[in-house]
């Protein structure tokens, strides 16, 4: 008789190359990552506006990362926790690309209080249930999409810091892969209270990248 593979073994075995493309994937990432920001940094001196850029972004991916780590640290749910494991490793890759990419010393001066309010805006949610963990999310990553736009619409493609407008563009297209799985999570229609929830996190992110640009 032929040997039958065991549920779990196919389904780990499934898992295998998704895993090494994302590793791959991973790694070429952080090649391109490191030779371009060190061309850039080594040719062009950042300008003020872009340092006060950088630095919002730096504030924002922190806070994302802490997002997810509030997640995990009040939700019960496995798809939920599945759901922020995985978006917790982009966030945490974001930011180290990031803060490779910044000047040494130039971060702002209140990232405690956007990580307490990240992990806030991920724990909150999560009393609630996944329904709202979903929605806080593409929240949360329809304004994320909207900032990075705004940036990259100001560097050149062919200009002095190219290299770091490919670093937001792929930024940009995790953050929109991100919303859109949320988006597709989010089953039950979004009421009045959620609609609120959603404005307040806008809001709430707009605000944060304004007074990150300047402390």
């Amino acid at each position: 008789m032929p040997c039958m593979e065991s549920p779990s073994t196919l389904k780990q075995m499934r898992k295998v190359p998704r895993e090494l493309a994302r590793v791959k994937r991973s790694a070429e990432l952080q090649l391109k990552t490191r030779l371009v920001g060190a061309a850039n940094q080594a040719d062009h001196e950042l300008p003020d506006w872009l340092i006060a850029d950088l630095r919002s972004n730096h504030a924002g991916e922190a806070g994302a990362v802490m997002i997810y780590r509030g997640i995990l640290a009040v939700s019960k749910s496995s798809e939920v926790r599945a759901f922020a494991l995985r978006h917790l490793e982009t966030e945490q890759y974001h930011l180290q690309r990031i803060t490779e990419a910044m000047p040494p010393n130039t971060e702002t001066h209140l990232l405690g209080l956007w990580k307490i309010m990240g992990w806030l805006t991920g724990a909150l949610p999560s009393l609630v249930g996944p329904h709202a963990v979903f929605a806080t999310i593409e929240a949360v990553e329809t304004f994320v999409d909207h900032h990075y736009q705004e940036q990259i619409v100001r560097l050149s493609e062919d200009g002095p810091f190219r290299g770091l407008r490919q670093l937001l563009l792929e930024c940009q297209q995790d953050e929109v892969a991100h919303r859109d799985e949320a988006a597709s999570l989010v089953v039950a229609k979004i009421g009045l209270l959620t609609r609120g929830w959603q404005w307040l996190v806008g809001i709430g992110s707009k605000g944060a990248v304004f007074i990150a640009r300047k402390i």
